[in-house]
């Protein structure tokens, strides 16, 4: 199971390079499902692994031009301080056993995972049916909907361990009016701040093994160069759609498997 995990990590990676978004998602399954981690500090795991990914990918995508420094500022004002504050204040007092019918109880990792699936299969449909996507030279944007954009992704990416590039990227085109490349590089920017310093909110409440991991996070940076390097050689919109596909399916079966586990 460790190798397949190994090939998801690679492959998430190439996702993340070759479409901007999206991969990110899968992180926490993987680590769940393949590595037999916690939900809980799988969470924390995909908060680095999707942080130094994506500085990989924002990296590569400054050297092209394609990063607007200050739409990430801006956009990460609201978004980073959410993140770090759920990873720091919130997360450690969430009760292992949030609420019990009977013999029926729901349980802190049936919870992170069932809203997690939940999560993903949001992601699949907007894969699946999302159009694309068009943008005025209008240069005005509301600050007020940058900050609640930016905390709905921050109450995200704080619970769950995900980059919300499915969201940052429809938000920077359609409301800070960049255009779509710019907003994918831009995007990865803001997921890296958001990830790393939100991944310092969990220092001291997490034992982490970072001899599994820096290996992990090292393979999924080289599915980052990987799928950047196949950005121009392949259909993203076809592998977008492939993908969006894995998901839908991905999320029904983690529905199905902790439903039926009865590990709730």
């Amino acid at each position: 199971m460790h190798v397949i995990g190994f090939i998801a990590a690679a492959l998430i990676g190439v996702s993340l390079g070759l479409i901007g978004s999206g991969g990110s998602i899968l992180t926490v399954p993987v680590l769940v499902y393949l590595f037999s981690v916690s939900p809980s500090l799988a969470t924390s795991y995909s908060l680095f692994i999707v942080g130094i990914t994506s500085l990989v990918g924002a990296y590569k995508n400054y050297r092209k031009g394609l990063v607007h420094f200050r739409t990430a500022l801006i956009f990460s004002a609201s978004s980073v301080t959410t993140v770090f504050l759920i990873r720091k204040f919130i997360i450690p007092q969430l009760p292992k056993v949030f609420f019990s019918i009977g013999t029926f109880q729901v349980t802190e990792p049936f919870a992170i995972m069932i809203v997690f699936a939940f999560i993903m299969f949001a992601v699949s449909i907007s894969m699946l049916t999302n159009k694309p996507i068009t943008y005025s030279d209008k240069k005005e944007h509301s600050i007020f909907l940058v900050l609640i954009y930016g905390i709905t992704i921050g109450i995200i990416t704080g619970f769950l361990g995900v980059g919300g590039g499915f969201l940052l990227i429809p938000t920077l085109v359609l409301i800070m009016k960049l255009p779509m490349k710019h907003a994918i590089g831009t995007s990865l920017l803001i997921i890296t701040l958001n990830s790393l310093i939100g991944f310092t909110g969990d220092i001291g409440h997490f034992d982490f093994q970072w001899t599994f991991l820096l290996p992990i996070t090292f393979i999924a940076m080289i599915g980052v160069i990987i799928g950047d390097a196949l950005n121009k050689k392949i259909n993203s919109e076809k592998l977008k759609k492939g993908f969006g596909w894995f998901i839908l399916v991905m999320s029904i079966y983690i529905i199905a498997r902790e439903v039926f586990s009865g590990n709730f």
